[in-house]
């Protein structure tokens, strides 16, 4: 059988297999689950490149991503200002942005065989929710690709009041804020949850269908270890 045969087959094996489970409410992280790459990160320099901030708060944010990359800032708090620092906006602005950069640089990035899935899964009336701690303008863009409506996302979140960018952070689901935002707006256990990285721990345990979506190695020692089903969208070609 041709190699890219094979590898399509694996692609269907997969979704047949999640699919035969029926569940009823899914979550999937985002970057590096459902697409290859980190669109928050992209996104971040790519605004900085376009003007869409003033050079004061560029410089700041550089700055204080340099931080964040040396391990002087958390996780949570970085993600946070990356949505914060948008704080004055216009919401419809960075929403526009988000989806622009989306298209154009994430678009080509995304897995066939994991959009199949979602697909496959809300045709058989899944509800699907996507659960990220990227900001909220990109995760919206991204998980329009999947059908998945803005509505069903949970992102790193300020409040708009009057369509203007607030610095009032809503949440950030990373780490235990994934199945703490879960719990707090959807209101319901996943029956099937996919992740890639250790930041999905939390939500990949709290379902009873655990997938390690394209794993770092350490999310794969896990997953190995608690007989979560480790799958590689990336060496799937369609």
């Amino acid at each position: 059988m041709p190699k890219s045969s094979t590898s399509a087959a694996k692609g269907d094996q997969f979704i047949e297999s999640v699919a035969r489970l029926q569940p009823r409410l899914a979550a999937f992280d985002c970057d590096g689950t459902l697409w290859s790459g980190d669109a928050g990160e992209g996104f971040f320099s790519w605004e900085f490149q376009q003007g869409l901030v003033d050079g004061k708060t560029t410089t700041w944010a550089k700055a204080r991503y340099a931080d964040y990359k040396a391990g002087l800032v958390d996780e949570d708090t970085m993600c946070g200002e990356m949505v914060t620092l948008h704080q004055g906006l216009k919401d419809a602005l960075l929403a526009d942005a988000a989806q622009r950069f989306f298209d154009e640089h994430m678009a080509t990035q995304i897995f066939p065989v994991m959009q199949e899935l979602v697909d496959r899964l809300r045709q058989q009336g899944c509800e699907v929710w996507a659960v990220s701690s990227s900001n909220q303008w990109v995760v919206r863009a991204g998980a329009r690709h999947f059908g998945i409506p803005p509505q069903k996302t949970l992102s790193a979140e300020v409040l708009v009041s009057g369509g203007v960018i607030s610095d009032r952070l809503v949440r950030v689901p990373s780490g235990p804020g994934k199945p703490e935002a879960i719990r707090s707006v959807v209101k319901r256990t996943p029956d099937a949850t996919f992740g890639n990285s250790r930041w999905d721990v939390d939500m990949l345990a709290m379902a009873r269908h655990a997938f390690a979506i394209n794993p770092n190695p350490d999310l794969e020692d896990l997953a190995r270890t608690r007989g979560w089903t480790v799958f590689f969208p990336k060496d799937v070609k369609v």
